[in-house]
């Protein structure tokens, strides 16, 4: 008579085991997050350590060190804002305008069209459209040291500058009036709101980086009270904000004599303003 064996259960591998103990944490991609970190650790106790941060919170990005951003791999570094998808709507809007731009001025025959990356953190948005629409004549600006640090390690292999100041004052004075893009991401949260937010974002990304003041549109206002100075004539500022604030940020452009437009993707869940400054007549 044959011998019944007892079956053996069977046995979770190690990224099953991760993915288990990460979707426990509330991870909503707990596949792809211990795929990569998996990917990422060298050791077991790497592994473990790595896990052990994200379980705590820690935003996969900091854990990692870089962001996938418009299909770049963007470096960041602790406390330093990690780049959104929703932001790579705005990505696209500022490339078809540089490529309308570049068909109206007669392509690759006139000088690179000066970009400025505003408010830019990690350099993300700069990179990346430097990446899609070069050459470009790059320059990000951010007022917190940690995110210029990372922003030049992105932008720098690119040809690009990175300065280190609050919003305009960094910036070379020979680029005023040349600005053909300026693309901002500034702090648009309203301050009582902060708290409502992931634990990601308002326990490990600087304040700073997330409130926009009581209604959220504070930076905006400054941001685009100095536009004009620094955009050439037919240029563009565009700046994310929310469903909820367009309206009021599409005003003031208006208010400092910029042609708002409105620009909506459904899928990413984003909002743009883009506000145009006119050629003389």
């Amino acid at each position: 008579m044959p011998v019944v064996r007892p079956h053996s259960p069977h046995r979770d591998s190690p990224r099953d085991t991760l993915t288990a103990r990460l979707r426990a944490a509330g991870c909503v991609f707990a596949e792809d997050e211990a795929r990569l970190l998996i990917d990422a650790a060298r050791t077991s106790e790497e592994l473990e350590a790595m896990a052990d941060r994200r379980v705590a919170g820690l935003p996969l990005e900091h854990i990692l060190g870089w962001a996938e951003f418009c299909g770049l791999r963007i470096a960041v570094a602790a406390g330093v804002f990690v780049p959104r998808r929703r932001t790579e709507f705005l990505v696209r809007q500022a490339a078809v305008l540089l490529d309308a731009w570049r068909q109206e001025a007669g392509g690759a025959s006139r000088a690179a069209p000066v970009v400025v990356d505003l408010c830019c953190g990690s350099g993300a948005v700069g990179a990346a459209l430097a990446a899609r629409c070069g050459p470009v004549e790059l320059h990000g600006a951010d007022v917190d040291p940690a995110a210029v640090r990372c922003a030049r390690s992105n932008i720098l292999p690119l040809g690009g500058a990175a300065h280190e100041g609050d919003l305009y004052n960094p910036l070379p004075p020979e680029l005023r009036g040349r600005v053909r893009l300026l693309a901002v991401n500034a702090p648009y949260v309203p301050s009582a709101q902060i708290e409502t937010m992931p634990q990601e974002a308002r326990l490990h990304e600087p304040r700073a980086c997330l409130d926009g003041g009581p209604d959220g549109l504070d930076l905006q206002r400054r941001v685009v009270a100095g536009a004009p100075q620094w955009l050439a004539p037919g240029g563009h500022v565009l700046i994310e904000t929310s469903r909820r604030q367009a309206a009021e940020t599409a005003a003031i452009l208006r208010c400092h004599g910029l042609a708002p437009r409105v620009l909506r993707s459904e899928k990413l869940g984003a909002t743009v303003v883009a506000g145009l400054l006119d050629s003389p007549a």
